[in-house]
C-alpha cells in the first residue's frame, strides 16, 4: 500500500474535515493548545530576557538555563505534570510547551538587548534621558527582530511539539495520528500519514507567516545592514 498517496485521499475526504473529532476539530485545539503556550511563554521569557539584557548581567544564567530546558525530555515532561495538581487534559500540555517555548524568547530577548550599539546607548543617556526611557525609547526599538525571531522559533517548536498532546488526552492534530494507530497500521496507515503532514504544513504555515512578520518589523535599515536572521547568539556573563 502506497501510504502517501492513500493519505492524500484521507485528506481529500470532506468527512474527515467535518465530523465530531476531524481535522477542523483538532485544528481548533493544535492552534489553541499552542496559542496559550507561547503566551505564556513570551510573558516569562521576554520580560526576563529585557531586564537581564537592560542590566548586562546575568548571560551565563541564560545559557545555562536554556541548556537546561533544552535537555528536558518533552514526552517526559508531558507525563510528569499531569500527576500535579494540573491533572490530565490541556492545562498541563500547555505548562510543559510554555517550558520549552522559553529558552529561544528569554536568549533573544537578551541578545537584542545586548547587541545595541553602546556608542547609541551613551548618546541616549548623554540627552538626558532615564534608564527606563532608554529601555524603552532606543533599545526595545532595536531589539525588535531579535523578538520576533525568538517567538518565530518558539511557535514553530511549540507548534510541532503540541502534537505530543494526545498522550495526556490534551487533544489537537496528534489525536489524529493515535487514532490511526489504534485502526492498526493496515488499517489507519494512511491517517497516520495524513496527520503528520497536516502538522508538518501547519509548522510550515507558522513559520512563513512569522518569517514574514519579522521582516515587517524590521527597519530598512537594520534589514539592510543584516540580510540574515538574527539568532541568539552566546550572551556575554
Amino acid at each position: 500500500m502506497n501510504y502517501l498517496s492513500e493519505a492524500v485521499v484521507w485528506l481529500n475526504d470532506p468527512l474527515n474535515w467535518t465530523n465530531p473529532g476531524g481535522l477542523l476539530d483538532r485544528l481548533g485545539e493544535h492552534l489553541q493548545i499552542s496559542f496559550w503556550a507561547v503566551l505564556l511563554g513570551c510573558l516569562i521569557g521576554w520580560p526576563v530576557g529585557i531586564w537581564l539584557g537592560h542590566r548586562g548581567r546575568g548571560g551565563s544564567a541564560v545559557i545555562t538555563f536554556a541548556n537546561l530546558t533544552l535537555a528536558l525530555p518533552t514526552l517526559a515532561l508531558l507525563t510528569i505534570l499531569p500527576l500535579t495538581p494540573l491533572g490530565f487534559g490541556k492545562p498541563p500540555v500547555v505548562a510543559a510547551l510554555a517550558v520549552f517555548a522559553v529558552p529561544p524568547l528569554l536568549s533573544n530577548a537578551y541578545t537584542g538587548l545586548r547587541s545595541v550599539d553602546p556608542e547609541v546607548r551613551d548618546a541616549a543617556k548623554g540627552m538626558g534621558l532615564s534608564g527606563s526611557q532608554v529601555l524603552f525609547r532606543v533599545e526595545l526599538p532595536l531589539a525588535v527582530p531579535y523578538l520576533a525571531a525568538g517567538l518565530r522559533t518558539a511557535a514553530v517548536q511549540v507548534v510541532a511539539t503540541t502534537t505530543l498532546a494526545t498522550f495526556v488526552n490534551g487533544g489537537g492534530l496528534g489525536e489524529i495520528i493515535s487514532a490511526g494507530f489504534g485502526l492498526g497500521i493496515s488499517v489507519g496507515g494512511n491517517q497516520i500519514v495524513a496527520g503528520g503532514i497536516f502538522v508538518v504544513l501547519l509548522a510550515l504555515v507558522v513559520e512563513g507567516l512569522l518569517a514574514l512578520v519579522q521582516r515587517l518589523v524590521t527597519p530598512r535599515a537594520l534589514r539592510a545592514a543584516k540580510r540574515r536572521r538574527p539568532t541568539a547568539a552566546a550572551p556575554a556573563g
